[in-house]
């Protein structure tokens, strides 16, 4: 199977474009792609605990690894104990090694 690595930069409460493509990472995620949601900008305004993440969670459940830019994180002061289950933040080093390793990206 694949693999691949879709970044989201866009704030879900600002554009309705956003669960389409959080729905494509589950998509891929069941028919046994490795898939990384990598979440950059106003993208991790989702992953905040209590933040209506009910449709991020499911991406989550869905086998989708899910990170979030630590970078953007700080920048809008979220912390990591913030985040909502199945996020991890991480550098964006992730996203150069995923690509290194030859995962197929999408940037939304």
């Amino acid at each position: 199977m694949a693999g691949y690595l879709l970044i989201e930069s866009r704030d879900p409460y600002e554009h309705n474009d956003v669960g389409p493509y959080y729905e494509l990472a589950s998509g891929l995620a069941k028919e046994g792609h490795q898939v990384t949601l990598f979440l950059v900008q106003n993208g991790v305004l989702a992953a905040r605990r209590g933040a209506q993440g009910e449709l991020l969670a499911r991406v989550a459940q869905a086998g989708v690894e899910v990170l979030a830019d630590d970078f953007s994180l700080r920048e809008r002061g979220i912390r990591p104990d913030r985040l909502i289950p199945g996020v991890k933040p991480a550098p964006l080093d992730a996203v150069m090694d995923q690509l290194e390793a030859g995962r197929k990206a999408l940037w939304h």
